[in-house]
């Protein structure tokens, strides 16, 4: 466990807010469209979106509590401007919200073992895509996508790297003696929901466990730092320096 210190600058890096928000963009810098999944469970829809260069590493994106709602897009899609070829399944089956008190019922309502076999398929819906760069892909989530990120790489031994941001919910239990991924750990210093005797605990679990694990804690930020849709909790600053060391983990581990 550490403490987070910028990082030096990449080309091509992933952006910590949406092209609308700033940053320029062309019609050609990557291409992206819904897509639909089977599972045993029937099918559910997902985002991927594609760089320009037409292939990349694999990036599955889990949601926060909110559901599949247009900031997680905006993630794939700055991802896919970076060179990743992002995909989004949406593990709510068709609901999202903008209300809290709705995304906590949702979250604790979710089936885990049913998201479980959905991230599995995600896994290899993404792997089989033309664009997406060897067998091994990496995975990132936010809120409770970053506990189910975790959850996927105990599950899923093709998920070689994954990002752990802040990632919370209750009803999920890992088997971290089973992940084989290399792992990020994305917390904040503020976080209402995750404290560092948290934070402590599980770098604790995963050194037990034999996990590669780091897990930086950003001064000074509160839970959901990162979401630039959310004003009350956004930093823009300790963003960029974040997605910098997102994107330097990723490339060290996919590329």
């Amino acid at each position: 466990m550490g403490v987070a210190t910028p990082a030096a600058p990449l080309r091509g890096e992933i952006s910590a807010a949406p092209a609308a928000r700033g940053e320029p963009m062309s019609e050609t810098s990557h291409t992206g469209r819904e897509f639909e999944i089977e599972s045993e469970d029937g099918s559910f829809a997902a985002y991927l979106a594609t760089p320009a260069s037409g292939h990349g590493p694999g990036l599955v994106v889990l949601q926060e509590w909110w559901g599949l709602v247009p900031q997680i897009r905006d993630v794939c899609d700055r991802l896919a401007r970076a060179g990743f070829v992002a995909l989004a399944p949406d593990l709510y089956r068709g609901e999202s919200t903008t209300d809290p008190g709705d995304a906590g019922r949702m979250m604790m309502e979710l089936e885990i073992d049913r998201a479980g076999r959905d991230l599995v398929c995600a896994v290899e819906a993404l792997r089989r895509q033309s664009a997406t760069d060897a067998a091994k892909v990496g995975c990132i989530g936010f809120c409770m996508g970053g506990k189910l990120a975790l959850y996927a790489a105990c599950l899923c031994p093709q998920i070689a790297a994954v990002v752990d941001c802040y990632g919370v919910h209750p009803n999920v239990s890992l088997d971290l003696s089973a992940c084989r991924a290399k792992i990020l750990g994305v917390f904040a210093e503020n976080d209402e929901f995750i404290s560092a005797a948290d934070v402590q605990a599980l770098d604790e679990a995963l050194e037990k466990a034999g996990a590669d694990a780091k897990l930086l804690t950003y001064a000074g930020v509160q839970h959901a730092f990162l979401n630039d849709a959310r004003p009350d909790v956004f930093d823009a600053d300790t963003s960029v320096e974040a997605w910098r060391d997102i994107q330097n983990f990723f490339d060290a581990e996919l590329r």
